[in-house]
């Protein structure tokens, strides 16, 4: 298939789909972010592997610059890996992160350009040209995996799962203890599972749409 076929294939699929569905429903959006609530207590009910892979299923087709997909995500659920991060958790995070059944590291990948012919078949110099700029290569990571990290949080709320991201921890020791020697670095973690919705905190307020935009 040439390139202009599979272009015009792509914009058949988004024109049907587009038909198909204006906009999410408001269920869904509920779902996902407006009632969605950050999580600290859980059920004693366990995460089947097989809904970590659906996730990701979810969140890897999420857009990233040049494609880069710097995101790396190592999920501990087993008491020995949970034991390796506590020593890296503030101490109002440690009975929540010990109760959950499954606690995600959201990490990205510094050296992501690795992958370029995989990843951008059709141009690998664009992500290469990271590879003698070490500088740029972290930014665009960090601010990818961020990215990536977000889009973590939607498709984990899309298969029936509740979150809890943190920032409460020390990077470094997370990463001694999980990436030693690698260039994966760590960017947040996030508690995931069953939520006890007896344990949500009170709603805080979000900033209107005139404190936090402008229209230009």
């Amino acid at each position: 298939m040439t390139q202009d076929a599979t272009d015009a294939a792509a914009q058949d699929t988004v024109t049907r789909l587009r038909a198909e569905v204006t906009q999410c429903d408001p269920g869904t959006l509920r779902l996902l972010l407006t009632e969605a609530r950050t999580h600290n207590g859980w059920q004693d009910r366990p995460v089947e592997d097989s809904l970590l892979k659906e996730l990701y299923e979810i969140m890897r087709w999420g857009p990233t610059s040049g494609n880069s997909f710097p995101a790396r995500v190592f999920f501990l659920k087993t008491a020995q890996s949970k034991a390796s991060l506590e020593a890296a958790l503030k101490p109002n995070n440690l009975e929540k992160t010990r109760a959950a059944p499954v606690t995600a590291i959201i990490a990205h990948d510094t050296a992501f350009w690795e992958h370029a012919e995989k990843m951008f078949p059709h141009n690998p110099a664009v992500q290469l040209a990271f590879k003698d700029n070490t500088a740029g290569a972290e930014i665009t990571a960090f601010r990818n995996g961020t990215l990536q990290g977000a889009y973590f949080l939607i498709a984990a709320r899309a298969v029936g799962l509740d979150c809890g991201p943190m920032s409460g921890f020390d990077n470094g020791v997370v990463d001694d203890a999980f990436f030693a020697g690698t260039t994966l670095r760590s960017n947040f973690l996030c508690n995931l599972g069953y939520g006890n919705i007896s344990k949500v905190m009170k709603r805080l307020p979000r900033l209107e749409f005139d404190e936090a935009c402008k229209i230009l």
